[in-house]
């Protein structure tokens, strides 16, 4: 009988190495360059997405700032320069510049940040220049090298009109390709060891941008180089192996960027991609008979005590139901059938433990949801109420000072009206963060409902002037325009501020004044703090 377990053991060996070797690892390539093309387009998209965002994002602020531009300012040549300026340090997308081209393109009436040579160059000629003189909305330019300092750029431009429609200037951002934030990825990532991305763009038949620093700007490869390259030029988006302009073998993968018509191409060499199934086809070829001769050895010293280990889990288990022995796991020393048993016992235990640990999430959750905004994290009423009156308590224990904050938002309501709640949530998530930014781990931060916050600020050396100072800081950074999902929104607050005065004043009463306080903050214009007193003198800003 051992000598039989031994032939069937050693059959069973040479059988599944050979199994391995000229079956499974083929399949287990194939599934492995399946799912290495599945990431590398999930990546690649990701990429795309995030290109045209950017691009999106730099012509929407292109079309708005020439929107605003008053046409006066162009015969005011500090004044422009100013506004040019300043726009350019609030919103910094075009990292080389925002520059005002007269309308025949003879030079430039403004521009920020100046780089040498660019204010004597002439626009009349560049073809985006021409697209944007009669363009309704912003044109970008094709991929190329600045004029003035080599650099690889992309122009986006818009014309700006007088009352009378007519196009007195055209105003122009300019954006280094590889400036963070916008294609520096595509250099600095990598995927592998050795692959990398490429942005090219058809129309061109240049690549815009990629891994390695000396292609940018480089021509594309002939037709007939590259197949791939070549169906990708054609239209094609997918993932496909090919062999490059170097005869290297790749696995490309290939997305388009949409608001440009170019694509982005995430590859990797195929030598790099298969390499684990090279090194287990080695493996086993070199090491198939120390496996035989190992495996002949065990059995030999095994088989004699096969029976131990059933004997082992069963006592074991009995233990475990006697209550002598702690619930755990058994170790699995052999996966037949002895190994089987264990395996089921262990994911009985497993499971035990799953629900002792979903049961304990569970009970988790709902006390965070019990003290917590389901939307924005923060305290509820309940949790607010029950920090307001330990402050109370607190304070006339100790004469301690504290201030209570009622903020709400002013016009909030039509962000939900004209965009969904979607946007609205998403403002409240940003006012959330805002609110809880630069405050004490002693302070409370807590959403009522709605737009309406309430802020507990405790431990004050002087509850006047401190409320004062956070009432200043909120109305400064709520009045900071916030971006959900791309669509720029400006809100203000009215800021209602309830000092505790002593003994004889509750925590209801306080809400109450505060409340009292951001109606008379609100009716007095918005964007405004009201200090509650016995004479309600109230303090703005």
């Amino acid at each position: 009988m051992k000598f039989r377990f031994i032939g069937l053991g050693v059959l069973l060996i040479v059988a599944g190495i050979s199994l391995r070797v000229f079956f499974a690892l083929p399949f287990a390539q194939g599934l492995l360059r399946d799912e290495v093309a599945n990431q590398q387009l999930s990546i690649a998209s990701y990429v795309a997405r995030d290109i045209d965002h950017s691009i999106q994002a730099r012509r929407a602020l292109i079309g708005e700032l020439s929107t605003a531009l008053p046409p006066e300012l162009l015969q005011q040549p500090e004044k422009l320069a100013t506004w040019v300026r300043e726009r350019q340090r609030v919103n910094p997308l075009f990292n080389s510049g925002l520059l005002v081209l007269r309308p025949d393109g003879n030079g430039l009436l403004a521009e920020y940040p100046a780089i040498a040579g660019r204010s004597n160059l002439v626009f009349s000629e560049i073809d985006w220049f021409q697209a944007a003189l009669h363009a309704d909305s912003p044109v970008m330019s094709k991929p190329e090298r600045g004029r003035a300092n080599g650099e690889p750029i992309l122009i986006m431009a818009a014309p700006v009109r007088n009352a009378a429609r007519q196009v007195v200037a055209v105003l122009a951002g300019v954006v280094v390709l590889n400036t963070p934030g916008f294609l520096d990825r595509l250099q600095e990532v990598r995927l592998g060891a050795s692959g990398g991305f490429l942005l090219v763009s058809p129309a061109d038949k240049l690549f815009v941008a990629a891994s390695d620093p000396a292609m940018v700007l480089a021509p594309t490869p002939a037709a007939g180089v590259n197949l791939l390259h070549d169906r990708a030029m054609a239209g094609f988006r997918g993932t496909g192996i090919t062999i490059n302009a170097k005869g290297v073998e790749e696995l490309s993968s290939m997305v388009t960027v949409p608001s440009t018509g170019w694509f982005v191409v995430a590859r990797i060499p195929t030598a790099e991609v298969f390499h684990p199934i090279q090194a287990m086809r080695n493996f086993f070829l070199k090491n198939t008979l120390v496996v035989l001769f190992g495996t002949i050895a065990i059995l030999m010293l095994v088989l004699p005590r096969l029976l131990r280990p059933l004997t082992s889990a069963a006592q074991a288990m009995r233990e475990m139901a006697d209550g002598t022995r702690p619930l755990a796991p058994l170790p699995v020393r052999r996966r037949d059938e002895v190994g089987d048993l264990v395996l089921g016992f262990n994911y009985l235990v497993e499971r035990l433990y799953e629900k002792e640990a979903a049961l304990k999430a569970s009970e988790a959750s709902m006390a965070f949801m019990a003290h917590h905004d389901a939307l924005t994290g923060l305290y509820n009423r309940t949790m607010l109420e029950d920090r307001l009156q330990q402050a109370v308590v607190r304070a006339q224990r100790e004469g301690s000072h504290f201030a209570l904050l009622f903020c709400d938002l002013d016009d909030f309501k039509p962000i939900n009206d004209q965009y969904g709640h979607a946007a609205g949530d998403g403002v409240l998530h940003q006012v959330a963060a805002r609110l809880l930014d630069e405050r004490r781990g002693t302070d409370t931060v807590a959403r009522l409902g709605g737009d309406e916050f309430v802020i507990l600020l405790t431990d004050l050396s002087d509850a006047h002037s401190g409320a004062i100072v956070v009432a200043q800081q909120l109305l400064e950074t709520l009045s900071i325009p916030f971006n959900v999902g791309g669509k720029i929104f400006e809100l203000s607050a009215s800021i209602g501020i309830a000092l505790y005065p002593g003994i004889g004043v509750s925590a209801s009463q306080l809400m109450s004044q505060a409340d009292i306080a951001m109606y008379r903050a609100k009716r007095a214009g918005k964007n405004k703090f009201c200090v509650f007193d016995e004479t309600f003198e109230s303090f703005s800003i």
